[in-house]
């Protein structure tokens, strides 16, 4: 008796975990925006890298004024690393930005921390 409690204790838990996925994701997200998460966002014009941002905690979707529909653009805050070097410089600060759905962009963790 004590296997079957379990073997269904077992699969009752492997059922809500595969049909949370998306809850899972929430929780992911708010353990990194409770962390922090050193990213970095490159954005590029062709081949060239044009702006990179750095200590980026997380980048979010615009969603429109009225109603629920998402805008074609991310946004987040980040220091601009204006010579492009990984480093935060003393005269680089802390920016608003914003880029397109249209943009080539990648957004990482910072390989250098």
């Amino acid at each position: 008796m004590k296997y079957i409690l379990s073997s269904v204790g077992l699969l009752a838990l492997v059922t809500f975990l595969a049909g949370c996925e998306e809850k899972q994701n929430k929780f992911n997200r708010y353990i990194q925006n409770w962390t922090g998460v050193n990213g970095v966002i490159e954005v590029y014009a062709g081949e060239k890298l044009v702006k990179r941002f750095m200590k980026i905690d997380k980048l979010s979707t615009a969603v429109a004024t009225e109603g629920s529909q998402s805008r074609s653009y991310r946004y987040g805050y980040g220091y601009l690393d204006m010579n492009q070097n990984f480093k935060i410089d003393l005269n680089e600060k802390k920016v608003y930005f914003e880029v397109s759905d249209f943009s080539t962009y990648i957004f990482f963790e910072n390989p250098t921390k």
